[in-house]
C-alpha cells in the first residue's frame, strides 16, 4: 500500500472547495480493510466535530446492494426465492394488469417499467398504504425492453425480502449481517440514540421543518417507518468496505455468484442485478477494469468494486448538508478514484 497521498489530496480538495462538509474512504480486498482515510467535518460550523473512523453516514441507495440485493443474493443461494418467480406469488400485488408478469429479476434490473420516483410520502404510510399504492402503478414502458432506475421496484423488493423472511427489513438485514460476520451496528437502519453524535447530518428538511441527523434524507423511506428497500441505511466506511469484500470473496471464488454483477440483456442497460456496471462515464473513474460493478448514493454516498484488481472503494460523504441543492459530486467521484487508482499504481 502506497501513502495514498493523491487520494487525500483529492479529499482535502472536496472539503476546502465545499462539495461536502467532510468525507471517509474506505479501500478493502478480499482479505478485508486495506486503508481509511477521512477528512473534513460533520458540519460547516466552526466548532463541528471531525469526521472519523466511526462516522456513520445515511447511504441513501447504497442501501439497494448493500441490503437488498445482498440479501436477495443470499436468499437465493440458500434456494428459498427465485429471481423468476412473478411476484404476485409472494405479495399481494401486481396479480392482474400489465404488470402481472413482473419478477424479482427485473425489479433488480430495473427493467419493469416502473416510474423513477413518485412522491407516496405526501399521501401514503407504511407496508400496507405502499403495497396498494405500488398495485395501483401505470407501467411507463413494457416489460424488460429498457432500464429505467426505479426507486419504487426496490420498495417493492424490500417488501418482498420481508414477506419471503418473516422479518422486518432491518432484522432480515441484522440477522445476515450476524450470519455472515459483519457488525451489526456500524451497518444499521434507524441509528440508536447513543449514535446520534457520530452520525454526519443531511439536510434541513423544510418537509419535516428541521435538521436531519440520524434520521433517514429519503422520504419514501421515513414514510416506510426509516427501513425500505430503496433507502434508510446508515454506515461506517469500513463497514461498507466490509460488505465489498463479501462480494469480492464470492465472486472471486465462485462461478454462481459472478451472474449477479454481469452485464444484463435488457436493451441499452448499464445494469448488472441490483448493481451498476462499468461504462466511460461511470463514477469510478476511466481506471477502474471494464468487469467493475458499483452503485451510487443520493446524500453523496458510493461503493465501486474491481474483481480483476480485487479492490473495493467505499466514498462516504454528506454533500446534501445542508441543502441538496447544486450537486458537484460526480466530477469529485470520479476524480477520487482515480487518485485511488494512481495511488494503488493501476496506471
Amino acid at each position: 500500500m502506497t501513502a495514498l497521498d493523491a487520494t487525500r489530496q483529492s479529499l482535502r480538495l472536496a472539503v476546502a472547495s465545499r462539495i461536502t462538509p467532510g468525507a471517509t474512504v474506505a479501500i478493502v480486498g478480499p482479505s478485508g480493510p486495506m486503508a481509511h482515510l477521512t477528512e473534513g467535518s460533520l458540519t460547516y460550523d466552526v466548532d463541528a466535530a471531525a469526521v472519523g473512523d466511526d462516522t456513520l453516514y445515511d447511504l441513501a441507495s447504497l442501501t439497494k446492494v448493500l441490503v437488498t440485493t445482498s440479501l436477495l443474493a443470499d436468499l437465493v443461494s440458500r434456494r428459498k426465492l427465485d429471481l423468476d418467480h412473478p411476484v404476485r406469488e409472494l405479495l399481494p400485488l401486481w396479480r392482474q394488469g400489465p404488470l402481472s408478469g413482473v419478477t424479482p429479476r427485473h425489479l433488480l434490473l430495473h427493467a419493469a417499467g416502473l416510474p423513477a420516483h413518485l412522491p407516496l410520502y405526501r399521501t401514503h404510510t407504511g407496508r400496507d398504504g405502499y403495497l396498494a399504492a405500488l398495485d395501483r402503478l401505470t407501467p411507463v414502458a413494457p416489460l424488460n425492453t429498457q432500464s429505467l432506475y426505479s426507486d419504487l421496484g426496490f420498495i417493492a423488493l424490500g417488501l418482498l425480502i420481508e414477506r419471503v423472511t418473516g422479518h422486518s427489513l432491518a432484522e432480515a438485514h441484522q440477522r445476515w449481517l450476524l450470519a455472515s460476520s459483519l457488525d451489526p451496528t456500524t451497518l444499521t437502519f434507524m441509528p440508536d440514540e447513543a449514535l446520534r453524535p457520530r452520525v454526519a447530518p443531511t439536510e434541513w428538511d423544510p418537509w419535516r421543518q428541521r435538521l436531519l441527523v440520524g434520521e433517514v434524507h429519503d422520504e419514501n423511506a421515513f414514510a416506510l417507518g426509516g427501513e425500505a428497500g430503496h433507502a434508510g441505511l446508515f454506515g461506517t466506511a469500513s463497514a461498507v468496505g466490509l460488505v465489498a469484500t463479501w462480494w469480492l470473496q464470492r465472486i472471486i471464488e465462485g462461478a454462481s455468484w459472478r451472474h449477479w454483477v454481469e452485464p444484463c440483456d435488457v436493451p441499452g442497460s448499464s445494469r448488472a442485478l441490483g448493481w451498476d456496471i462499468m461504462r466511460p462515464t461511470s463514477s469510478c473513474g476511466p481506471l477502474f477494469s471494464s468487469t467493475s460493478f458499483g452503485h451510487t448514493g443520493f446524500t453523496g454516498t458510493s461503493l465501486w468494486i474491481d474483481p480483476v484488481r480485487q479492490t473495493g472503494v467505499a466514498l462516504l460523504t454528506n454533500r446534501v448538508h445542508p441543502s441538496r441543492a447544486g450537486d458537484r459530486m460526480q466530477p469529485f467521484r470520479r476524480r477520487l478514484h482515480t487518485a485511488v487508482a494512481h495511488d494503488l499504481r493501476w496506471s
